[in-house]
């Protein structure tokens, strides 16, 4: 199935030391690079996120303020 332009499912398997590779494309899709410190939101009904830099203080409101934007 061929994903929309800015769009993209993967799949990563977490390792023994619960470590997961975040997959090629979705690195050079959000510009990650070695090295770059990434943040995990999680809410045990909705799941994890790991949202662009960019774009952190938006996902963490709508996180910790039940999806209101």
């Amino acid at each position: 199935m061929e994903m929309p332009e800015g769009r993209g499912a993967w799949t990563a398997t977490v390792g023994a030391k619960g470590q997961i590779v975040i997959p090629k494309e979705a690195r050079d899709m959000f510009g990650i690079k070695p090295g770059d410190t990434l943040v995990i939101l999680g809410d045990a009904e909705r799941g994890l996120a790991i949202p662009p830099k960019e774009k952190f203080g938006e996902w963490i409101s709508a996180v910790f303020d039940g999806g209101a934007r």
